[in-house]
């Protein structure tokens, strides 16, 4: 791969990831400065069934959040945009379109058909 896109990849990864670390941050804040106390049991429900539905959403993040410091360490060793299956170079838009993928189209595609076998 370019050393330029590299850079642009390096550049979107980078802004991708403080983005999600800004969002954890004020997630955090936003939690700790709740008033939790509600004297209707209905309105208590609707806060914890929305701090739940967030608390998920945060941790989806925080597994991407590993994904992209992972891809950004293989930009760092010189393997990054290299499919980790057959070995050969992930395509342009496929990077684009998910920069923290680790396998090209066509091993992703056999994954996912193997795995729809097993019903997985």
């Amino acid at each position: 791969m370019e050393r330029e896109q590299l850079e642009y990849f390096r550049r979107l990864l980078e802004e991708k990831l403080a983005e999600l670390l800004g969002e954890a941050d004020k997630t955090l804040e936003e939690m700790t400065d709740q008033d939790d106390r509600f004297p209707d049991p209905t309105d208590r429900a609707t806060v914890e069934s929305d701090r739940n539905f967030e608390l998920r959403i945060r941790d989806r993040e925080r597994k991407l959040i590993r994904k992209i410091q992972k891809a950004l360490e293989r930009i760092e060793d010189g393997t990054y945009g290299i499919c980790e299956e057959c070995e050969e170079e992930i395509g342009f838009k496929r990077l684009e379109a998910r920069p923290v993928t680790t396998l090209c189209i066509e091993c992703k595609s056999k994954q996912e058909q193997e795995e729809k076998a097993k019903g997985l």
